[in-house]
């Protein structure tokens, strides 16, 4: 059958001879093929003919033969080749189109392209892109001086010449797109848009017969040759990507399935190719790929294996047998970039299975020894590459410069795993493109740099941007300067033409529908141009020149250009995301196998350590080592996790990041790293789980924020001086611009914290970054920046970017003027020429496919603009050539954006170029920088108001950060309202607030949200002037003098006795050091809806069971201590936290159960501020406690412990009540106590500061001390209640053994001058230890008295003044108010608080006087019982009183008033009520605070400060008047002044209307309006106001804005029926409904902020894009030439983007919340009601993602004791109403209640984990909910951390509930950050879990 027919008739002999070269290697290969075909070319009289094994064709002589493909015909043509091109020439010669389809490569083309050499036809190829428009086929007009040509495009050209048309890639063509050719590919016929007609062969050869050739042209019908063929590529749309072919048009081909090669021929070639490597080897490579081709591996996910690239691999291979396969397979095919956990296991299976896993030995290292040019050959370079200790020597295509010796530049710090990626990449540069993938700022563009600078290349960088099309790429369309309309050439092209190193950088932006066009330069370095250039490979050009003996001259005249040699493309990419099955944000697996065919790929791992290190060291010299070591240690331990937050965060700490801190740090090197590192991550808006994580690892790596000393301190200010600008500690010369009007200059007032940032982006300026301003709305970014320049004196361009902004209009902006396109330069431009400084604002509203182009400018200096010329940055390379800017040295870009995420739903600007800016997070400022500015602003709104404000907005912001709120509310707000206030004092805050909150007025959980935030500052919003409620005051009785006290002094030896006294240093145990604890004090302000006494109120963080026992201030601090447990709390009157010491561990305990321990506070003085000593009274235990450091140390006042044992174990036992001993502290703040026992006779005075006790011991028992000054004492005889006075001489020192001298005070009635009987001897409660102002004694006594007084209390009057006592020794007069009823007369059993619990009379006297007085203010306030209060005359009769806790009786001796002001009934009280019945009498403890006022303690731990002074009340009153602002009530009447022009004759008072009725204006009428000369209202000249009583009765204007009742009322009604019907519907009962609202209210607020965040997410994902080629819209720059020469579709509108066909569906997210129903949490439930709040999350998540399932599939499991798997809400059967929700609620708790014991926490996590993984989800989330006391069951933390992170695809959370001391803590520490939560208060568990949906659910939605 072989038989060469080779007949020579002088044909041409070319073709002879490649064909014997042909033939010879398909002969003699059949052994194994069943039937082959011979391709064979007769040369006969005839003509030419081809013949493929039976079927012969004749050639043509072809008119154009530089159409003509040559030399694609391979030296040896396999088998199926053959019968290929056998099937398409019988096609051929029916006169069929064809459609070869089949997996991507280059092989359908080259099959074509062979065919067509083969038969001699000419070709005309189009690559379809999605850029492919109907005019790229039929005809395009182009401008010819003035005129519209049509000039014919591809179809057309080949249809009237008879070529062959060769579409490439029909699937990237946009829907309706193709259907132009279906009338061609079937009759042949077409109509032209130039009224032309295209009509097939055969008719026209008809009509020819009956009419002349010239009527046909009139006609203007064009034959359509007989030789059109059309032969598409395309790949099968449902395996790859793209748009199905349409019906129609497949019909009209006949298609052919172009596999690869079959094993046998690929092997045949391989062998050819690679005579150095083992035949076994080949085979196995070749194996791996056939199978990683075939259906299963395509079932699994994995790409097509690029088998075509198995030749040039193989060719490396050749030269370096000593590669391991598995490198080799990396860059054919980079398995670890691409694929997920489990295709990388099969794909290494397959690698084992064929013996290629042989990568496991160390790969060999390899470094590039030498490149020199090589000597015979222009465009080569000789590289030296040594492996393995051997040096191999190759040629590889070089540029034109001279090759640099590697690793010589100063700027590029070799380390050994990059020269050994620059060694690969020679090999593959050898051979093919490359493309390096490699996270952002990990050194791709440097590595590129490099490489083109070692070899001698020129580099062109090529930004690519997502919506680029495929003219961005290869051609743009302009205009000559004579309006004729022309096609430029792209850098691509150029770079293609000239040979230098093409750099593609961002290849995965790019969509693949245009990255097609590059197919063919890619495989085959053809490429056909729109202008119909061409370019074709250096062999084949120089082949063609030879055939057609043409000089270049004359081919580039027929537009056939050579693509130079050396040409080589680099492109640069990203990973591809692992497992994001094709998310919305575009991350697609960009990778696919279509590009794995076009480029070997090299990964660019990040550096190793040490490597960074050097590299560090090697760029930034000066760095503090320390700090170098530690970021490193931070950086690497981020990249090493799995965890995908982790990950996130290491990507923002990229080689090029650590870089900027190093230099920052070697010029600043007292910066904290800490400091830099949150900057580069911009942790301030970082999501709450992010930012956790971050902080943990800072913490873990050991890099501390050392807060800086001089921070409080240090004044930030900013100098300007002799021409230098220093903020804070940074100086920087100052700008001398040519433009004055450009410098911005701005009302900026200083404050501390913008001055730090100012400073921060000096420092920044001056190392010559270019700044990112990250921060919310109106904070002052653009003041900040505006400021800044001014300073610097610098000019600005500015640039606002939004939706729209396109790449056109950053950079030039085109306009047509007479016909000839010109452009614009925008701000861009003109900064970068003229150096100054361009601000970009609100770059995140702009695409980021947009704004990526700044990445070139700021990175390399250098970007392309629209008209042609290009920016760069090195003047150098500008000499001599054309169209070049040269960028400024002073230009620098400032760009401001919002943060990325929710609510300005930007696009995230920060996380695709964060990476080149320097980055600032610009905060609200701190309160008190707020403050002072805005005092700036309002210097007249009282500061009172500011604080509140500030305060309120502070609150709110932390509620944004914590997700409670959606907008994030900013200083701008509040300098709107203080503007307001300053302009118009007399509104209200109350109302100018809603300025601002009125945007939240319809949305009720907002609403109700910032009303409570308000109210809780103080700002009474929603309060009117009248809703004042103060206590009633009632009379008190006048002043009577009742009677004397006269102090005996003479000299009677039974009358004045001496004291001996001696003193001791006191023994001093410890100290022990405690715990301070810290908690968030929530006060609230009471006057926010209503005006009373009560100022401010707060709870202590106590729990239930304990009792306050005592209270006490100092200054503006308050002490409380606590007796069950004992503890000590203390906070500041204005704080917002509350220190706690438990204190438990320190009192001695006798015997448990028995002992009730009684605690009072001294707070100590200067210098012992902060310090307190506490004395307990049984005991008598003294500890003295320091606040500030926690140390306790015990002191023992009596050397010998004065309790003998015996004594002690029986105190407790007997019956009748032992006294206990007491301190007496009314001097503490001079740092000396008393102490004495009741029923003793010992006084033992402690001097803290000094460390002795003074005992003085006393002739008499004691009963009570009052210290009535320093020297003076009034004792009380225990039997006879006698009174003595002890003074003692002022100072006691141990020398002069002072004598203290008792006196006896007799006590005479008023009535009978002498000694009156015992029975009114009044037993003081309380006696001040200081005088009543004299004007507050004048007033009290009703006449003018100088003189020394006390004011007492004692139970039958409400006070006494004792006058001329202590110091007097004459009579004293005694005035008392007294009582109707003595108060120990009055029962107290009966009607109290909690009496009810208190069981029995009372036993003993409540050891809480709670009697204060309040000198300045002439008050004595004292708490009392509510049975003890004339409740009678305080309430009216019908009013029931409220239910109290007490009330305070308030004696004011100015006003001569008592008023009884209710104090509120705790919460809660602890069940130990005889124990506080010892405590107090009423349910409250008080003490003095401040001048006027006092604060109380009720049982339950609520402290509220309370307000009596008269005068502060006024004070307050006026101000919460003014700040709701001036109601007077008075209509607002509209005047306008006009001049009426008639004189105002004499003033009258006019006629007087009989019937009244409403005048205005006239001059006739009194008591009109507006009118003149009349008495009336609003006019001019009358005599006076008169008001004829219109409108005069005003309702207030609260009444008039309400609505009636009864209409309100209908409206209830009618939401109730509503109701009920709905729970009929679902027939659920009142009682269910109302058990679910308990459920689902709790969670109301968070659902309801859920929902928000979801429905923002839809909308954002459903914003429209960009259709570009439409007939109507707004015009598309790109297309303003097309629209120029007259084309219709050349417009751009927005509307929904298809999603792109054979993209993967969106999945939905999958969610399983974990829920722990075990016993414990129904055992615990009533301590802290865990179970109920596990509820309530789970109602949350059913609430918040109804109607949204299918973005969401969630299920929900139980696990306890009885397993793990406990279905409470299946997959599929989500609960739709609120009935069935509360079924399921009840499931857990009925669950709860009866299952077995034991935790299943971590087997439920781990099944649950497994099985999310195994499940379709886009992401899949585990959120589990346990109070698994993991010790108590033996479960090591770890062991739960490594089931947490076991699997990267599932993000798993836990919710720890808060369990015994501090092991929650210890847990967090141990589980990874952001993973893990602790609730220590349950209410927080809803609130956590928003916080994770938030977070990150919806991150990426």
């Amino acid at each position: 059958m072989h038989r060469q027919v080779l007949c020579h008739r002088g044909a041409s002999a070319v073709a002879a001879r490649r064909l014997r070269s042909v033939l010879g290697s398909v002969l003699g290969r059949d052994a194994w093929m069943w039937r082959t075909h011979e391709v064979k070319l007769l040369n006969t009289a005839a003509g030419d003919t081809v013949k493929i094994g039976e079927i012969s064709y004749k050639l043509k002589i072809p008119r154009n033969p530089e159409l003509v493909p040559v030399k694609h015909i391979s030296d040896s043509l396999p088998q199926t080749v053959a019968q290929h091109l056998r099937w398409i020439m019988q096609k051929d010669l029916l006169g069929q189109d064809v459609f070869l389809i089949g997996p991507p490569g280059p092989l359908r083309r080259s099959i074509a392209m062979q065919y067509l050499e083969l038969t001699k036809r000419e070709v005309e190829y189009v690559a379809l892109s999605r850029d492919t428009t109907e005019t790229d086929l039929k005809q395009r007009r182009e401008i010819r001086s003035g005129t519209a040509f049509y000039i014919d495009q591809c179809a057309v050209r080949a249809a009237t010449q008879g070529r062959v048309l060769v579409l490439e890639g029909l699937e990237k063509a946009e829907r309706n797109v193709l259907p132009v050719l279906n009338n061609l590919l079937e009759n042949r016929e077409m109509q032209l848009e130039d009224g032309r007609f295209l009509m097939s062969a055969e008719r026209f050869d008809k009509l020819l017969q009956e009419h002349t050739k010239e009527e046909l042209d009139a006609w203007k019908v064009v034959r359509v040759s007989e030789d059109f063929r059309v032969i598409a590529l395309g790949l099968p749309v449902p395996k790859y990507k793209g748009n199905p072919l349409d019906p129609p048009l497949r019909s009209r081909f006949q298609a052919r399935d172009i596999y690869h090669l079959p094993f046998k021929d690929q092997l045949e070639m391989l062998y050819t190719v690679g005579p150095n490597i083992s035949a076994e080897r080949v085979s196995q490579l070749l194996s791996l790929a056939t199978t990683l081709c075939s259906q299963e591996s395509s079932d699994l996910g994995l790409p097509d294996f690029p088998v075509d690239n198995l030749l040039p691999a193989l060719h490396v291979l050749n030269a370096f047998p000593m590669l391991s396969s598995q490198q080799l397979v990396q860059r054919l095919y980079p398995y670890t970039s691409i694929l997920g956990k489990d295709g990388r296991t099969a794909v290494e299976g397959l690698l084992s299975r064929f013996e290629l896993l042989d990568g496991r030995r160390v790969p060999a290292p390899g470094a590039i020894v030498s490149v020199s040019a090589a000597r015979e050959s222009e465009g080569r370079a000789d590289v030296t590459l040594r492996i393995k200790d051997k040096d191999v020597t190759f040629q590889v295509p070089a540029g034109t410069k001279e090759p640099r010796p590697p690793s010589s530049s100063p700027s590029f710090i070799s380390t050994p795993s990059h020269s050994q990626l620059l060694s690969e990449m020679m090999q593959s540069h050898m051979v093919k493109d490359m493309c390096l993938i490699g996270a952002k700022g990990c050194g791709k563009s440097v590595l590129a740099r490099e490489f083109a600078e070692i070899l001698g290349y020129s580099m062109e960088p090529v930004m690519l941007y997502q919506d680029m099309t495929a003219r961005d790429l290869l051609q743009q369309r302009c205009t000559l300067p004579n309006g004729d309309t022309a096609w430029r050439p792209s850098p691509l092209v150029t770079a293609a033409i000239e040979g230098k190193l093409l750099l593609l950088d961002g290849i995965h932006r790019v969509n693949l529908g245009t990255l097609a066009v590059l197919s063919r330069l890619l495989h085959d370095r053809e490429l056909d141009l729109y202008d119909g250039t061409r370019l074709l490979r250096w062999d084949r050009y120089q082949t063609l020149k030879e055939q057609l003996q043409l000089s270049d001259e004359q081919l580039q005249e027929r537009s056939i250009l050579p693509v130079h040699p050396s040409f080589r493309v680099l492109a640069l990419a990203e990973p591809p995301l692992l497992g994001a099955a094709g998310g919305s944000s575009g991350a697609q697996q960009w990778l696919g196998p279509e590009l794995l065919t076009m480029f070997l790929y090299h990964s660019v791992t990040p550096l190793a350590r040490a490597e960074e290190m050097g590299l560090i060291q090697g760029l930034t010299p000066d760095v503090p080592a320390e700090a170098a070591e530690q970021l490193l240690h931070l950086t690497h331990s981020l990249r090493k996790t799995n965890d995908p937050t982790a990950q996130s965060l290491a990507s923002s700490l990229s080689t090029r990041q650590l870089l900027r801190i190093c230099r920052r740090l070697s010029q600043y090197p007292e910066e904290s790293v800490a400091h830099a590192v949150n900057k580069a991550c911009l942790s301030r808006f970082l999501p709450s789980l992010a930012r956790a994580s971050l902080e943990k690892s800072l913490t873990n790596c050991s890099i501390q924020d050392k807060p800086d000393p001089a921070e409080q301190t240090q004044d930030y200010s900013c100098v300007v001086k002799d021409g230098v600008l220093t903020i804070g500690n940074v100086s920087a010369p100052i700008y001398k611009p040519s433009e004055r009007m450009k410098v911005p200059d701005v009302l900026f007032y200083d404050n501390p914290q913008h001055m730090k940032v100012m400073e921060d982006m000096l420092k920044d300026f001056l190392l010559g970054e270019h700044l990112l301003l990250v921060g919310n709305q109106g904070v002052g970014k653009n003041k900040i920046v505006d400021r800044f320049l001014h300073l610097l004196n610098r000019p600005r361009e500015y640039l606002q970017l939004h939706r729209d902004t396109t790449i056109q209009t950053l950079t030039l902006q085109p306009s047509v003027r007479d016909g000839i396109i010109t452009y614009e330069d925008s701000p861009l431009v003109k900064a970068v020429k003229m150096g100054h400084i361009l601000v970009i604002d609100e770059a995140d509203k702009a695409p980021t496919n947009v704004t990526c182009i700044l990445k070139t400018l700021v990175e390399s200096g250098e970007m392309i603009l629209a008209d042609g010329r290009r920016i760069i940055s090195d003047p150098r390379e500008a000499e001599g050539r054309p169209n070049l800017i040269v960028m400024h040295p002073d230009f620098r870009m400032l760009v401001l954006a919002n943060r990325p995420g929710f609510p300005f739903l930007g696009n995230d600007f920060y996380g695709a170029l964060g990476d080149i800016f320097s980055c600032h997070a610009v905060d609200n400022p701190k309160p008190q920088a707020e403050l002072a500015m805005l005092k700036r602003y309002g210097p007249d709104v009282p500061d009172a108001t500011l604080q509140k404000l500030v305060a309120a907005f502070g609150e709110l912001r932390s509620m944004a950060d914590l997700g409670t709120i959606t907008y994030p509310y900013s200083t701008r707000e509040v300098v709107n309202i203080v503007k307001h206030l300053q302009r118009f004092p007399g509104e209200g805050l109350a109302n100018v607030v809603r300025n601002v909150f009125d945007f939240d007025s319809y949305n009720k959980d907002t609403r109700e949200v910032l009303i409570e935030a308000l109210h809780k500052h103080g700002i009474p919003i929603g309060a009117t002037p009248t809703s004042v409620k103060l206590a009633k005051e009632l009379p008190l009785p006048e002043p009577q003098m009742t009677g004397h006290w006269t102090i005996n002094q003479e000299g009677n030896a039974r009358r004045k006795l001496l004291c001996p006294t001696e003193t001791h240093l006191i023994d001093i145990k410890g100290p022990v050091f405690l715990r301070v604890q810290s908690y968030p004090c929530n006060r609230q302000e009471s006057r926010a809806l209503s005006f009373s006494e009560e100022k401010a109120h707060w709870q202590i963080p106590m729990n239930e069971v304990n009792i306050i026992c005592d209270v006490t201030t100092k200054d503006d601090v308050v002490y409380v201590a606590t007796c069950n447990p004992v503890s000590l709390f203390s906070m500041s009157e204005r704080g917002d936290t509350i220190q706690n010491m438990e204190l438990y561990d320190v009192f001695p305990r006798t015997i448990s159960g028995a002992w009730q321990p009684f605690v009072t506070i001294a707070p100590l003085g200067s210098p012992l501020d902060g310090q307190v000593v506490l004395h307990e009274e049984q005991s008598n235990t003294v500890l003295h406690v320091d606040l500030v450091t926690g140390a306790v140390r015990r002191l023992l006042l009596s050397p010998d412990g004065d309790q003998p044992a015996g004594k002690a174990s029986n105190w407790w036992s007997s019956k009748e009540q032992q006294g206990g001993y007491k301190m007496c502290r009314e001097f503490a703040h001079k740092n000396w106590l008393l102490f004495f026992k009741e029923e003793g006779n010992q006084l033992e005075v402690l001097d803290v500061l000094e460390g002795r006790v003074h005992s003085i011991s006393l002739p008499i028992n004691l009963k009570a001390v009052f210290l009535v000054a320093e020297d003076r004492w009034l004792l009380l005889e225990s039997n006879t209640n006698k009174k003595f006075l002890l003074t003692k001489p002022m100072h006691m020192a141990a020398e002069e053994s002072g004598v203290c001298q008792l006196h006896s005070i007799s006590e005479d009635g008023a009535d009978s001058g002498h000694g009156a009987g015992s029975a009114d001897v009044s037993i003081p409660q309380m006696l001040s230890r200081d005088q009543l102002p004299n004007e507050n004694l004048s007033a009290a006594l009703n006449q003018k008295i100088v003189s020394p007084n006390r004011l007492l209390a004692d139970s039958s009057s409400f006070a006494r003044v004792v006058v001329g006592f202590p110091d007097l020794m004459s009579p004293n007069e005694v005035y008392s108010f007294t009582r109707p009823d003595d108060l120990t007369a009055m029962k107290s059993s009966d009607s109290g608080g909690h009496m009810f619990l208190r069981g029995g009379p009372q036993s003993s006297a409540a050891k809480q006087v709670n009697c204060v007085s309040l000198l300045s203010a002439n008050q004595v306030v004292r708490a009392l019982p509510p049975s003890k209060v004339p409740l009678k005359e305080v309430y009216p009769k019908d009013v029931t009183p409220p239910m109290t806790a007490a009330y305070l009786e308030v004696t004011d001796l100015n006003s001569k008033k008592v008023k009884y002001i209710p104090v509120p009934r705790s919460m809660t009280v602890s069940p130990y009520t005889s124990w506080l019945s010892k405590v107090s009498e009423s349910d409250v403890v008080i003490a003095p605070l401040g001048s006027g006022g006092v604060v109380s303690v009720d049982m339950g731990g609520y402290v509220r400060l309370w307000e009596t002074g008269l005068d502060n009340l006024q004070r307050s009153l006026l101000e919460w008047r003014n700040m709701i602002g001036t109601e007077d009530g008075r209509p607002i009447q509209i005047t306008v002044q006009r001049e009426s022009g008639l004189d105002v004759s004499a003033p009258k008072h006019g006629k007087i209307d009989a019937n009244n009725d409403p005048h205005v204006g006239g001059n006739q009428w009194a008591g009109g309006t507006g009118g003149r000369d009349t008495a009336g209202l609003g006019g001019k000249g009358g005599p006076y106001r008169l008001d004829a009583g219109h409108k005069v009765h005003q309702v207030s204007q609260a009444e008039k804005d309400a609505v009636p009742e009864d209409v309100r009322k209908a409206a209830r009604e009618m939401a109730e029926k509503a109701f009920k019907e709905r729970l009929k519907e679902i027939n659920m009962s009142e009682y269910d409904a109302s058990t679910y609202k308990r459920f689902s209210s709790a969670v109301m607020r968070q659902v309801q902020s859920l929902r928000i965040v979801l429905d923002s997410l839809q909308a954002k994902g459903k914003e429209r894009q960009w259709l570009k080629n439409q007939a109507l819209g707004e015009l598309d720059d790109a297309k303003i030439i097309d629209g120029l020469t007259g084309e219709k579709s050349i417009y751009k509108r927005r509307g929904e983007l298809e999603p792109e066909l054979g993209s993967p569906q969106q999945k939905p997210k999958r969610l399983r919340v974990l829920a722990d129903v075990s016993g414990s949490m129904y055992r615990f439930n009533g301590v802290d009601g865990r179970l109920e709040r596990s509820m309530e999350a789970v109602c949350m998540v059913m609430e918040a993602l109804e109607s949204y399932e299918h973005k969401f599939k969630y299920d929900i499991v139980g696990h306890s004791g009885d397993g793990y798997d406990i279905e409470l809400v299946p997959v599929d059967k989500v609960p739709k109403d609120n009935k069935q929700r509360l079924q399921v609620l009840k499931t857990m708790h009925a669950h709860a209640q009866f299952c077995m014991s034991g935790d299943h926490t971590l087997e439920g996590a781990d099944a649950s984990i497994k099985q999310l993984a195994r499940e379709e989800a886009d992401e899949r989330f585990v959120v589990v909910l346990s109070d698994a006391n993991l010790e108590r069951y033996g479960i090591r933390p770890e062991r739960f951390a490594q089931v947490l992170t076991s699997d990267p695809q599932v993000n798993a959370f836990a919710i720890f509930i808060g369990s015994l001391g501090d092991q929650a803590e210890r847990l967090q520490k141990t589980l990874p950050a952001g993973r893990s939560f602790v609730a220590m208060d349950t209410k927080q568990i809803p609130q956590i879990l928003q916080q994770i949906f938030t977070s990150t659910m919806l991150s990426s939605a």
